[in-house]
């Protein structure tokens, strides 16, 4: 019974063969499916059955490859708020149509991207959701805080270009709900500086675009762009300007973490010296003792070793 979903991709590719499901010819035009998405439930189902179906073809010599799909993805199920699988029998099924008329698409869409990891489980949360439209609110809002600076501020520049790699590699990687804790944090920047710019706030917006389509399209055009986000060309980023110029460095004494310090990523031992003497718990540690050595492995760890 499983057979119609373990071959139907390859007939997509040839639906109007009314002599073979597929020919050979159009298989190799369009080669292999790029992504095969599923539920969790059917990870030893149809996406399993899926690759013996095509294993049992190319043996019969009716597929060109071994393999007709390059990336098998299991998505995770959205529980009810009592943690059951919702079914209209427990009484815990979500109507999206009521969300939305509740608290917009746009809501809607930001939630179900923040409350997982796409492969993984997770329970339906009506606090939550109200959170994610407090979330879109405050970017509503910071329209407020534009100034008439130039592209990125020097204090926001090298945060927006690691924001702009981070969301980047997310969307590539299915890995939504991290690519939203992210506008959350730059919003929070944004609201503790009180300013941004209209280049960063429209940077932003396009980032965010993905995940709230309607309001970010809406903001796009109060900022006076003629064009729709989805016309405009992805933002890039510079790779120089997303790594920290300073890092932390952990202090351990005698095997024992007392401490971190922060220093310039390029600092030698005596300039990461002068600053653990300065950490208070360092200096407990090692008082009334000899310190045997110090050793500093550059950009990781410094360590001191007393008796």
């Amino acid at each position: 019974n499983w057979a119609g979903s373990s071959w139907y991709f390859l007939r997509y590719i040839d639906p109007h063969n009314d002599k073979e499901f597929a020919s050979m010819e159009a298989m190799k035009y369009w080669d292999k499916v790029d992504w095969y998405n599923g539920g969790m439930e059917h990870t030893a189902r149809h996406l399993l059955y899926a690759r013996f179906w095509v294993q049992f073809l190319y043996n019969i010599g009716l597929v060109p490859k071994k393999e007709m799909i390059w990336t098998r993805v299991s998505h995770g199920m959205v529980l009810g708020s009592n943690n059951e699988k919702m079914s209209k029998s427990k009484g815990n099924v979500i109507n999206p149509d009521d969300i939305v008329e509740e608290f917009g698409a746009d809501t809607f869409r930001v939630y179900e991207m923040f409350m997982g990891p796409f492969d993984q489980t997770a329970a339906w949360s009506m606090e939550s959701i109200r959170g994610c439209g407090k979330f879109l609110d405050r970017v509503w809002k910071l329209q407020e805080l534009l100034n008439d600076e130039e592209g990125y501020s020097e204090k926001h520049e090298k945060m927006l270009h690691k924001a702009i790699k981070k969301v980047s590699s997310d969307i590539e990687e299915m890995k939504f709900n991290t690519s939203v804790s992210t506008f959350m944090t730059l919003t929070n920047e944004f609201y503790k500086d009180k300013y941004l710019t209209k280049a960063e706030y429209k940077t932003f917006l396009q980032l965010l675009n993905p995940f709230a389509p309607h309001m970010t399209e809406e903001l796009f055009e109060i900022l006076g762009e003629t064009k729709t986000i989805n016309e405009t060309p992805w933002p890039q980023y510079d790779e120089a300007k997303t790594i920290d110029d300073e890092i932390e460095v952990p202090v351990q004494v005698n095997g024992k973490l007392k401490g971190v310090v922060i220093v310039p990523k390029e600092a030698e031992s005596e300039e990461v010296k002068a600053k653990v003497q300065e950490v208070e718990t360092v200096q407990k540690a090692i008082e009334g003792k000899t310190v045997v050595k110090e050793i500093y492995v550059k950009g990781k760890i410094y360590n001191i070793v007393v008796k």
